[in-house]
């Protein structure tokens, strides 16, 4: 079975479908290490770890791997919220987590406003996650602003 194939078992094939193209949207494809916003060292689709270096080059099969690799990290994120959840919600969070992290999703109002049964409530929590390195990052504001568009059962 392929790393996309585990996943969208994991996560659901229209979960999958809407949470791959919506996340390389806004991390974009870089094949070499660079430095993000912040000044995170980064390669591909967002993938960060400690074994990136300066002066790296990607395949588009590498960063493949590793884009799948990263969902498959924080898909099990998802299982923090015990509430039916439709595609675009599981989509959404899935962004969500794959940006903020694991512990950040789990922790956050969203997942609590999501367990509670508050689902509107938890999709409107994304616009509130805008800051990087304590700066409103406008690039953020618009990921936000889709992810919860598609949490929300709207077009982006």
């Amino acid at each position: 079975m392929t790393p996309r194939q585990r996943l969208a078992t994991k996560i659901g094939a229209g979960a999958l479908a809407l949470a791959v193209p919506l996340i390389a949207h806004f991390e974009g494809t870089v094949f070499r290490t660079y430095r993000d916003p912040i000044g995170i060292l980064t390669s591909c689709t967002g993938h960060t770890g400690p074994e990136l270096m300066m002066g790296q080059t990607w395949t588009q099969e590498q960063c493949d791997q590793q884009l799948y690799g990263d969902l498959m990290k924080h898909a099990p994120a998802l299982d923090c919220v015990q509430r039916p959840m439709t595609n675009g919600q599981r989509a959404a969070f899935l962004s969500f987590a794959f940006n903020v992290g694991n512990g950040n999703f789990c922790k956050s109002t969203l997942v609590r406003k999501a367990n509670a049964g508050d689902m509107p409530g938890a999709c409107a929590e994304l616009s509130r996650w805008t800051l990087a390195g304590g700066k409103e990052l406008p690039g953020l504001v618009r990921r936000r602003a889709a992810e919860r568009a598609m949490c929300e059962g709207k077009t982006p």
